[in-house]
């Protein structure tokens, strides 16, 4: 039995989710799936058979994000694209299916996944 959820922004929210979810699921690519905090943007490459992450980017790592910066806007999100994208080309992945994770596909989402198009990933 499904539980019944009161607040109606995460009700929607896990409706796009699992209607995104259902549509990747079926693909033999690796995901790459965004999720986006109100401070911070995660990006991870998950592998479609295994389930296990073969690698993941954050705001949250001081390498990409020094002192000082913001984690929470535009900017920090292309630079998360982007080292998601080289990490997915050290580990010889070119093509994956792009999970946004029941996100509205502008703003930092959409920085994202443009960041990673041009740094060379295909989806």
């Amino acid at each position: 039995m499904k539980k019944k959820m009161h607040n109606e922004r995460k009700r929607m929210w896990a409706a796009r989710r699992q209607r995104v979810v259902r549509k990747i699921s079926v693909s033999d690519r690796p995901r790459l799936t965004v999720f986006r905090s109100s401070k911070h943007i995660y990006a991870q490459l998950i592998d479609p058979v295994t389930g296990q992450t073969i690698g993941a980017v954050s705001t949250l790592s001081k390498a990409l994000i020094s002192d000082g910066e913001s984690t929470k806007d535009v900017a920090a999100a292309k630079k998360v694209g982007a080292a998601i994208a080289k990490l997915a080309e050290s580990k010889q992945i070119s093509e994956v299916v792009f999970n946004r994770n029941g996100f509205l596909y502008h703003g930092r989402i959409k920085a994202l996944a443009e960041a990673a198009r041009e740094a060379g990933l295909q989806f």
